[in-house]
């Protein structure tokens, strides 16, 4: 079993940048950031293989969010900039025990998950 951290969220004007990263007790394979606003389901925004070689984001985050891992150090990384009120939300990191590259984007591929950190973007 591994345990995934988040840190990183808090408050940030609308056009301004937060960079979460997400610390693992032990290895991964594929990671991915989700986000839930409330009320709303929990959403796909990034993933990237366990290589760092293959990254696969959301339509709305393209050219805005980079997502990245640092394998040594078990962390993973999501680089937000031009940040909009709209990417308001809990944001989870998650990981992947049997899964290597990229393309899964429902919250159902992963098995280890963390507890969230809070962005809130406003206008």
């Amino acid at each position: 079993q591994v345990q995934l951290v988040e840190s990183g969220g808090g408050l940030v004007q609308a056009g301004g940048s937060l960079r979460l990263s997400c610390a693992a007790s032990g290895r991964t394979y594929a990671m991915a950031w989700f986000r839930q606003a409330p009320g709303k389901e929990r959403k796909f925004v990034a993933a990237i293989s366990w290589s760092g070689g293959s990254t696969d984001y959301e339509d709305s985050v393209k050219g805005r969010f980079t997502i990245s891992r640092d394998n040594a150090e078990n962390t993973m990384y999501l680089q937000m900039n031009s940040l909009k009120p709209e990417d308001t939300a809990v944001y989870y990191c998650a990981g992947s025990p049997v899964h290597r590259g990229v393309g899964l984007t429902t919250e159902y591929d992963y098995d280890y998950w963390g507890q969230g950190t809070q962005v809130t973007v406003s206008s």
